[in-house]
């Protein structure tokens, strides 16, 4: 058996990638394709490969040399390569398919080495490999009858998206038999070219053979196995983190601050989000306008306060609406100056953003990563600004409201600023919740600046929605005038709108995971080697206690497990490599977790 690789294109979407060589040549994870793609060759027992090239040929040909594969290569040219497509290329090599079974291959794939010597162990003597769609995926898809044999090749013009779970994606590998080449697809495909010209793609022949009546053409279907076909430098970016070494797969993954959907086997216990809300009444009524909104402006932010009025029920004159809790720490950290308290560890966005203040960090570690109230009271005779993260991130730990109301009274009467991030209050026991976004509080405590996360605690991240409560207007006004008028899009001001009507369903999943992080703490103390902080939040701190550091249980449960944990070891207030975070999510995910870690830590 030999194998064939189509390598003739410039590549002109990957830009700078493929300006002086084929991409065939581009690096992922320190190695080309086309070295992946020959030690994947070998390994399956392929001792012969043809390369078809047209586009820096000759950077192809020295760059085999030097590498000396150790693998028979013959080349085909392809000098149309600017005019034509894959289905002429694959025409020039007619030759060689007619000598031998062939593994047919894409230049700008990555994969796993497995997946070709499964193929060719295959008892299938023609078959392509496929794995189910995802939302990831572009070009042509396939449709399987219930022998797994293709029986249909649908392009972009016939692709609907209501019958997508049925569809299955070509990966660009496939295996000819010779008798299937020469006797079948050579002639149609010869024939095809005459017909319709040199710019077009070879699955167009293949096809044909998909539409009778007993097919010829068997699917091999991906399960686990990691590929990925790269077509620009945001395919390049995936691709690098997908195949990272270990060294560097932690942070490759880090680097991308979200954006997980775009790695659909990740499961993600690092971003905190509410995994029992929105309830799908909510999301077919935001689908429903889904045409309206995309094509239309937002309202002002004026509009967007009394909409938030309406869900956190306070006057709209208390309010600020964010494009995120992000924003609104950015703008307030721009507005706020003299000292500023803080509890170390917290979360880093406030000391980054406060750029006009002086931070006076507060060591929490000697108390265990508690609040300690005595400490905060004496504090604020010593600063301008104490900000309180409540339930703390990342240790979760808890003030109750009378502990909050001893630091708003005094804050009060020393002037100071007290600023409340409540963004996962929300997770707290039933009788321990509570909220400062109550007008009665509000209009009292004029030192009392409160922020919210919407996309945390109400499970929309993707709208990137917060809110910022205060009864004192000129800080209001400071921080309004730093702010654009169209700062939230329509999809957020919509959920903000009509999140009033789903009230109880928000409430009863705000308990269901006060539930699972009841369950989940135990469940995780009974593992030896870690020890766990009380929380109250959607999230868990652990130190651990073994052998194992926080780096490596990280690296190990992204590579092993593809799941993403918070490692603390980087975090201002934390020393050495003993910390991590948990987000709590539904129980079968947390005891995906906790079965992960398990096989970790005991090994």
């Amino acid at each position: 058996m030999q194998a064939l690789i189509l390598a003739a294109g410039m590549g002109r979407r990957m830009g700078k990638y493929t300006e002086s060589a084929t991409k065939c040549m581009v690096t992922v994870a320190g190695k080309t394709l086309l070295e992946r793609a020959v030690e994947a060759l070998k390994e399956a027992g392929i001792n012969k490969l043809i390369l078809v090239i047209g586009y820096e040929a000759e950077k192809v040909r020295e760059y085999v040399a030097i590498k000396n594969f150790g693998i028979q290569i013959e080349y085909v040219y392809n000098y149309d390569y600017e005019t034509t497509n894959n289905i002429y290329s694959l025409y020039l090599a007619r030759d060689y398919l007619e000598k031998d079974d062939t593994i047919l291959l894409e230049s700008d794939l990555i994969f796993e080495s497995e997946i070709i010597k499964k193929v060719v162990e295959s008892k299938e003597k023609n078959m392509a490999v496929v794995a189910k769609y995802e939302h990831w995926m572009d070009g042509t898809v396939v449709v399987l009858d219930h022998k797994k044999r293709i029986i249909d090749f649908i392009d972009k013009t016939r692709f609907k998206y209501e019958d997508a779970d049925s569809y299955y994606k070509t990966v660009n590998i496939y295996k000819f038999s010779k008798e299937f080449s020469e006797k079948r697809y050579l002639p149609f495909l010869g024939a095809y070219l005459k017909a319709y010209g040199t710019n077009q793609y070879y699955e167009q022949v293949l096809k044909i053979f998909a539409h009778i009546k007993h097919s010829e053409l068997n699917a091999y279907v991906l399960g686990d196995e990691n590929w990925y076909e790269i077509d620009d430098a945001q395919d390049l970016d995936i691709a690098n983190t997908i195949f990272a070494d270990e060294s560097n797969i932690l942070w490759k993954y880090e680097l991308h601050f979200g954006g997980y959907w775009r790695f659909p086997k990740m499961k993600d216990y690092c971003y905190l989000v509410n995994p029992y809300y929105p309830p799908q009444k909510m999301v077919d009524q935001l689908s429903y306008f889904f045409k309206d909104l995309l094509t239309q402006y937002p309202s002002g932010m004026n509009i967007q306060k009394l909409n938030a009025s309406n869900m956190f029920e306070v006057d709209a004159d208390y309010l600020l609406v964010g494009n995120g809790a992000a924003e609104l720490i950015d703008v307030l950290g721009r507005t706020l100056s003299g000292k500023m308290s803080v509890c170390i560890p917290t979360f880093n966005e406030y000391i980054r953003c406060f750029t006009q203040c002086e931070i006076r960090e507060i060591d929490s570690r000697s108390n265990g990563y508690r609040y300690n109230l005595p400490q905060l009271l004496e504090e604020i005779d010593h600063t301008d600004n104490l900000l309180i993260i409540n339930p703390d991130n990342p240790s979760g730990a808890f003030l109750t409201y009378e502990e909050i109301l001893l630091l708003m009274e005094k804050c009060e009467e020393k002037g100071v600023f007290l600023v409340v991030d409540e963004s996962f209050v929300d997770f707290a026991e039933c009788d321990s919740r509570y909220t400062l976004i109550r007008e009665s509080i509000l209009k009292k405590y004029k030192h009392l600046i409160v922020l919210k996360s919407v996309s945390k605690s109400y499970g929309v991240p993707g709208l990137r929605l917060g809110v910022l409560a205060t009864g004192n207007r000129e800080i209001q006004n400071m921080i309004r005038q730093k702010m654009v008028i169209w700062n939230i899009n329509s999809f957020a001001e919509y959920y903000l709108q009509i999140q009033r009507l789903y009230k109880n369903d928000y409430v009863t999943a705000c308990d269901k995971i006060a539930e699972q992080r009841v369950k989940m703490e135990k469940q995780l103390s009974e593992i030896k080697g870690i020890k766990v902080y009380p929380s109250q939040a959607n999230y868990i701190m652990c130190e651990l206690v073994g052998e194992i550091d926080s780096f490596r249980l990280a690296m190990l449960l992204v590579k092993k497990y593809n799941i993403l944990i918070k490692n603390l070891s980087e975090k201002k207030g934390f020393q050495g490599g003993a910390f991590i975070r948990l987000a709590v999510k539904s129980e079968e995910d947390n005891e995906t977790l906790i079965a992960a870690i398990k096989e970790i830590v005991s090994f």
